[in-house]
């Protein structure tokens, strides 16, 4: 399994959102194929600039943060994540730099815990586990007219009708509804999704996953509910009580 800046499916139940930020792709391939679509929402980056973007327009519940990254270090990137983007979601740092000092810095710039490699791979997951039992966020449900969404078990709820979506069209949708009634352009759709450094294959991948997330919505709630602007972008539409629309 190939890591990318797309989310993977996860658990509708309760799936935990990981950040994997790492360079090496051996052991980033390795960390998404161990944990799996199971349990984890799993997107990756494989530099700390676009961990911060992603980190800006995503909520995660456990980021794994590479220390030696190209351009940016993992030191820098955890003091902004705190610093700038006012991000608590707990850190843990991995890295092969094992002495006392290298880990109080780590600590001073506001990680959570500190693995060193290498590391037994089921131990990370204990570790993620215990970190997100300890900090949890109560993430709150958000709401666009009558429609409802849980970031957290990515659960669509209109009028008492509930839908579960996943991967990337539970992501656009929930960007869809912290914007609305406001529209969202291609672009920022991409690069919230595939980072900043996005390709025109990109743009035919976002229209596919529109079209599923429409297809979805519309399936188990009767409406697309996401409007295409012409030559903009896409905005949520609440769609009118009963007034089902077709796709």
């Amino acid at each position: 399994m190939t890591p990318n800046q797309t989310s993977l499916k996860g658990s509708v139940q309760s799936p935990l959102r990981l950040l994997i930020v790492e360079d090496q792709m051996d052991l980033a391939e390795n960390l998404f194929e161990f944990l799996g679509e199971e349990r984890y929402t799993l997107d990756f980056a494989a530099d700390g600039l676009t961990a911060l973007h992603l980190l800006a327009t995503q909520s995660y519940d456990v980021i794994v943060l590479d220390l030696m990254l190209p351009g940016v270090n993992g030191y820098d990137i955890c003091k902004r994540i705190r610093q700038d983007l006012q991000c608590q979601t707990p850190v843990i740092l991995m890295t092969a730099l094992s002495a006392l000092n290298d880990k109080e810095k780590g600590f001073d710039c506001g990680a959570d815990d500190y693995l060193v490699k290498p590391f037994e791979l089921r131990e990370l997951q204990l570790r993620i586990e215990a970190l997100h039992r300890r900090y949890a966020p109560q993430r709150p449900v958000l709401a666009a007219g009558d429609i409802r969404f849980d970031p957290g078990t990515l659960e669509v709820e209109l009028r008492g009708s509930k839908i579960a979506l996943s991967g990337t069209p539970a992501r656009l949708f929930e960007l869809l509804v912290r914007a609305y009634p406001s529209f969202l352009s291609h672009e920022a759709l991409m690069d919230a999704v595939w980072g900043a450094h996005h390709g025109e294959t990109e743009g035919n991948s976002l229209r596919t996953h529109i079209y599923t997330l429409r297809k979805s919505l519309h399936a188990g709630l009767g409406s697309g509910m996401v409007k295409t602007i012409h030559g903009r972008g896409y905005c949520l539409e609440v769609p009118e009580k009963g007034n089902p629309d077709t796709l």
